[in-house]
């Protein structure tokens, strides 16, 4: 339900085509040195721009053509200073709160609006940008489908796959991976390796500096996205749980203290004059923008979570969190071992609920119960289907949506002790999926970034008038005094409302 629980990453474009050819000789446009290569530049055009229209189908894209033509402005500036200038280059805002950016072979650019709520000022987001151009202009991609077609890998998975698995961090990597296990590899997630991320730092710094813009931008969007992580790992502590190390910018781009070091060390070598670090572009630029998740990708407000476009709303119980994922809902419990898990039913599988029995879960044998589930049509089915290892056993219920939509719930647990464990909260949290009311509607009103003037009162109390549910803590984070320190009193800071 990221975007919305109909859209998946459409597996059959990633492997339309795996070459087995040995590659040539191709001059690698910033070393200016021959590399064997498996992918040509019209390769990388093509195959480029097939997975754009593939990303903008699982992301989506802002709906703000301001916003997007500010962005794409940006990044052409900075493309045209870059080593592959002549390339039709595109940069794109997708619709998610997570923070990253990364890039396609053949000149595809994105960053998330996730990752621009956490940047401070313009020179900020082009060192994001200019990082990612960097992996396009050194031909990165181009050469991790040659190494991995050296290790026996198709070419396309090896490129447009590893773009997209950093896009989604780890935790999209082992579902996808999974997925492909029969023609790409178990367990396969492929990533730049350490030279190629100095590399794109290096180049990223350079063209920094050729737009006019001071290279020590990108040490400081390294520091902020560092903050985010203290942020989340505090916030774990404090819940008592283990911090999850995935699922951002830094993850996908790892960052230590050589890259950092090295940042600064050519920021120091390239210093000359530079421009402003467009500051007051930049905040009037993402004011208005969604924060955290939109309308459309559903909204988790406390323990509920509303989908509007879908009209329905359930309750986690009480300690349990919310995961609202690309690809489905889930519920999870303060062990983490048990969850109710909520998918669409694709409209292929059929219009009632036996049918979605029959197509979606190919059962062996089983029975089914019909129910009323807050005045929504519904049917448990309790059998098994026949697997490679043996019968498995299936517990699903099924709900029809106030618009029409049919839910898939399917409680699930890592074992039988841990099923038991939560079957009275599993049962809790089914039992309050219903039609959204208009208190529910009320309470799901997206969050926007506003910009206001630092108050004497500072961060507390601004917080006071904050729906952020760690209000101040927050707002120091999205302005980057996470770590203390404070603005100017009158000074434009980020703001929710």
């Amino acid at each position: 339900m990221l975007q919305k629980l109909t859209r998946r990453l459409g597996v059959p474009l990633l492997l339309t085509t795996l070459l087995a050819a040995c590659g040539s000789p191709i001059v690698n446009p910033v070393t200016g040195q021959a590399e064997r290569s498996v992918m040509s530049e019209q390769m990388e055009l093509t195959e480029g721009a097939k997975a754009h229209q593939q990303v903008l189908q699982e992301y989506g894209v802002v709906k703000d053509a301001r916003l997007q033509a500010y962005v794409n402005k940006l990044g052409q500036r900075l493309a045209q200073q870059s080593h592959r200038g002549q390339l039709q280059w595109h940069f794109t805002v997708l619709d998610s709160p997570e923070v990253n950016a990364f890039a396609l072979p053949g000149g595809y650019v994105y960053v998330t609006r996730g990752i621009m709520a956490y940047l401070q000022n313009e020179a900020e987001l082009a060192g994001v940008i200019g990082h990612e151009i960097g992996h396009v202009t050194a031909r990165h991609g181009a050469q991790r489908a040659t190494r991995q077609q050296d290790a026996g890998l198709g070419v396309l998975a090896a490129s447009v796959l590893g773009a997209v698995l950093e896009s989604q961090g780890m935790s999209g990597a082992g579902q996808l991976a999974s997925e492909l296990s029969q023609t790409v590899a178990s367990g396969y997630i492929a990533s730049y390796s350490r030279d190629q991320e100095l590399q794109a730092d290096s180049l990223g710094a350079e063209y920094l500096a050729r737009t006019a813009y001071d290279p020590r931008n990108m040490v400081n969007v390294i520091n902020s996205l560092k903050s985010q992580e203290r942020f989340a790992a505090d916030q774990a502590r404090a819940e008592g749980r283990a911090a999850a190390t995935s699922g951002n910018w830094l993850s996908s781009h790892p960052s230590n203290d050589q890259r950092l070091q090295q940042i600064s060390q050519q920021a120091s070598q390239l210093k000359r004059n530079y421009a402003d670090d467009g500051r007051a572009r930049y905040l009037q630029a993402i004011a208005g923008m969604a924060f955290g998740e939109s309308a459309d990708q559903g909204l988790t407000r406390g323990q509920n979570f509303y989908h509007g476009d879908m009209g329905i709303a359930i309750t986690a119980p009480y300690g349990w969190k919310i995961q609202n994922e690309a690809s489905q809902l889930a519920l999870v419990n303060p062990a983490r071992d048990a969850a109710l898990m909520i998918k669409v039913a694709p409209p292929q599988a059929g219009r009632t609920h036996d049918e979605v029995i029959r197509n979606l879960l190919k059962p062996s044998q089983g029975r089914t119960e019909r129910l009323n589930l807050n005045g929504m049509q519904a049917t448990r089915f309790v059998g098994s289907r026949a697997t490679n290892q043996g019968q498995q056993a299936i517990d699903v219920t099924l709900v029809t949506g106030p618009r029409g939509t049919v839910f898939v719930m399917v409680p699930a647990a890592k074992n039988t002790n841990a099923q038991q464990r939560a079957r009275a909260g599993l049962a809790q949290a089914q039992g309050s999926f219903r039609a959204m009311t208009g208190q529910d509607r009320a309470a799901a009103r997206p969050w926007t970034l506003r910009t206001t003037a630092y108050p004497q009162g500072g961060f507390a109390q601004l917080a006071q008038r904050s729906p952020l549910p760690q209000a101040e803590a927050q707002l120091r984070l999205i302005n980057g005094y996470y770590g203390g320190g404070a603005p100017r009193v009158g000074q434009l800071v980020k703001v929710v409302e």
